[in-house]
């Protein structure tokens, strides 16, 4: 069985293998005269700095609510999820790119292979360790889904930027090692040139599949459907409660929801039975659900949601 790291030791884990290899990889590229070991520094270093703004988010999303932000501070995390992706494009891929073009256009010999070899063969090491503890993590909590389908539906965008990040890092650490090998064995110095490139299209695939989840998680998903199933059920067993017609929820964070009840009430009931119903929901709802921070319950007939939830639909239809 997997066992199961918290996030928080997953990003600690990245931070520190990422900050040694970056000044690793910096002064073999350097000695070496390697672009794609520069490149690989640079997306390292650029892996460093996202663990940072991770570990800032994730520290920041457990801030309590306060009245400038009452339902909590969640999307803290997912704000800084979003720049990292962007940063992966920007400074990862588009310098990698850049040094890639430069070496093509005036190629140059290694002038000490054997540091390179070493430098990536420790990276390689320290980086295999980080994506084997982010797998470990991911594996434990993604349940019987598949790795795609448990990216696309998680709410929790730090194991998947870590385990997404160290992968394409292990990718360029092999385009790296082929560009070496290249450059040292065929003595073709448009080999690392080439690898650099390569590295460059590897970190925008990935940064193209982190900002395209970060931004709906951003910008506003629903909870897990099991979330509104439940609160639908609790809400059934209500004496007081004739019909519950549905929920909509919102994903304020990754331990974060907001939900909306809408449900049509008993004949002759007043005010102050209606209040208490609705207290009796929400204290069972949250008893049940610690992720939910607020419950909004709306009386409403059921024809006059079925109205709503239609046009909801029709307004999402290509």
């Amino acid at each position: 069985m997997a066992r199961a790291f918290g996030s928080r030791t997953i990003v600690l884990t990245a931070f520190a293998g990422d900050l040694l290899i970056a000044l690793a990889k910096f002064v073999a590229g350097a000695m070496a005269g390697s672009s794609a070991m520069l490149s690989e520094g640079v997306h390292s270093l650029v892996d460093t700095v996202n663990s940072v703004l991770l570990l800032y988010g994730m520290h920041r999303a457990k801030e309590p609510a306060d009245a400038a932000h009452p339902f909590g501070h969640g999307r803290e995390l997912y704000f800084w999820s979003f720049m990292v992706a962007l940063l992966v494009l920007a400074l990862g891929a588009g310098v990698s790119f850049y040094e890639g073009l430069i070496h093509l256009r005036r190629p140059e010999p290694l002038s000490d292979a054997r540091l390179s070899y070493i430098v990536l063969a420790v990276s390689f090491a320290f980086e295999g360790g980080s994506w084997w503890i982010a797998l470990q993590g991911v594996r434990a909590r993604k349940g019987k889904c598949g790795y795609l389908e448990a990216f696309e539906r998680s709410k929790d965008p730090s194991d998947f930027t870590v385990l997404m990040t160290d992968t394409a890092a292990l990718v360029g650490l092999l385009l790296a090692l082929g560009g070496v090998l290249g450059s040292h064995l065929l003595h073709s110095p448009y080999a690392d040139g080439a690898a650099s490139i390569g590295i460059a299209i590897v970190l925008a695939g990935v940064s193209v599949l982190l900002l395209r989840e970060t931004k709906g998680l951003l910008i506003g998903e629903p909870a897990h459907p099991h979330i509104g199933d439940s609160i639908l059920a609790i809400a059934s067993q209500e004496k007081g409660v004739r019909c519950a017609n549905g929920v909509l929820t919102f994903q304020m964070g990754p331990k974060q929801v907001v939900a909306n009840l809408s449900a049509e009430f008993e004949d002759g009931m007043n005010a102050d039975q209606i209040e208490q119903c609705i207290d009796r929901i929400e204290d069972q709802v949250k008893r049940k659900n610690r992720d939910i921070v607020a419950l909004f319950v709306k009386p409403q007939s059921a024809r006059t949601w079925r109205e709503h939830t239609r046009g909801l639909r029709r307004r999402n239809a290509p």
